[in-house]
């Protein structure tokens, strides 16, 4: 068996490259992931280009190194599968919702969803991370004194959303209001 040479090697690519990702997308679920699967197969094809037999042969390796790195794919992704199942399970344990504790969580949640991205951000990140605002603009990487402007604009426009009667021991409102340095914090 002879050894294909860069040129040889090039044309057995190019031959075989529009068969073999045809055969790849049509056994995963992303064309991303069949690309990578053709990738993989002309990477072993190169690395054991010795073992490649020539002629009408070759197409028939390559399906066979290709049939064998689906199957390593298909394995990788019900392993990832499991084990992200597992990590949810263990992660619902061990970091609680803060919202879960609140009886109106799904009013809060959907009054977050409405708030501007950063604005929701600078705003769970002190309430519920617990962060001071100079540490909250050091993570979003802008001015302090803009993250005590969003903050101040984030709560009054999500006391709106879900209602401003703050007096009602309970309310939702009142997990917005963070204790200033003064009060302890």
């Amino acid at each position: 068996m002879t050894v294909p040479q860069d040129d040889e090697f090039r044309q057995m690519y190019a031959a075989n490259f529009p068969p073999l990702l045809g055969y790849a997308l049509r056994r995963v679920e992303q064309p991303a992931d069949a690309a990578d699967v053709v990738a993989e197969t002309f990477l072993i094809a190169w690395r054991r280009r010795h073992e490649v037999p020539g002629g009408p042969e070759t197409r028939l390796w390559l399906y066979g190194v290709a049939r064998r790195v689906l199957a390593n794919h298909h394995r990788g992704d019900e392993r990832r599968e499991r084990l992200g199942d597992r990590l949810r399970k263990r992660l619902a344990a061990v970091v609680p919702d803060p919202g879960a504790e609140i009886p109106e969580r799904l009013a809060v949640r959907e009054a977050l969803a409405r708030l501007g991205e950063l604005d929701r951000e600078v705003l769970t990140l002190t309430v519920w991370e617990g962060l001071e605002p100079r540490e909250v603009a050091e993570v979003l990487g802008v001015n302090p004194a803009a993250v005590r402007t969003r903050l101040s604009r984030a709560r009054a426009r999500l006391r709106e959303l879900v209602g401003d009667d703050l007096r009602r021991p309970g309310h939702v409102s009142s997990v917005l209001t963070v204790p200033t340095p003064e009060e302890g914090r």
